[in-house]
């Protein structure tokens, strides 16, 4: 009896474990590779165009949202102290705004060092908003590693371009 029901519960086990086939018309999640590229997109694209005027007049140093890095470090450089002590202001005297922070790299390196670098930047740039004046609750960071990149290219100037924290206020997020 006992060879009867050991072989039954092993194929009634494997049976259970096995996939259905996937039903018409069903949209499945897509698979993340490395060539896809992350884009922000606006749930509510009107957000931005709700900005105050110095967050986006092209002569105020807060339309500015960008922080480079130098390769391989995630130290806000001294150039970069000005831009994010004036957003660090703004947050400050403006409570209802948010920020998020997100740290790029450029595409050498695995992923997973590239996210932990990115991270370390978004890092950097919110400490010293923090340190400046913005609440703690105002400001997130996150990473983006290599997947959002401002220039494809493959040389010195591209990769550069691709060191970077970008600020971004709630409605642009």
């Amino acid at each position: 009896m006992k060879q009867l029901i050991i072989p039954a519960l092993l194929a009634l086990l494997i049976a259970g474990c096995s996939s259905t086939p996937d039903a018409p018309g069903q949209k499945l999640a897509d698979v993340e590779t490395r060539g896809d590229k992350i884009t922000t997109v606006n749930a509510d694209d009107t957000g931005a165009r709700n900005l105050p005027p110095e967050l986006t007049d092209p002569k105020s140093i807060l339309s500015k949202r960008s922080v480079y890095f130098d390769y391989d470090k995630y130290d806000v450089k001294s150039e970069y102290k000005d831009l994010v002590t004036a957003h660090a202001k703004f947050l400050s005297s403006h409570r209802q705004f948010k920020m998020l922070v997100q740290g790029n790299t450029d595409d050498r390196g695995s992923r997973e060092y590239n996210l932990a670098l990115g991270q370390k930047r978004a890092d950097a740039v919110k400490k010293m908003l923090t340190l400046m004046g913005a609440r703690e609750e105002q400001v997130e960071s996150v990473s983006l590693g290599e997947e959002k990149p401002k220039n494809e290219g493959q040389n010195e100037a591209a990769w550069a371009e691709n060191r970077r924290g970008d600020m971004l206020y709630n409605g642009e997020f």
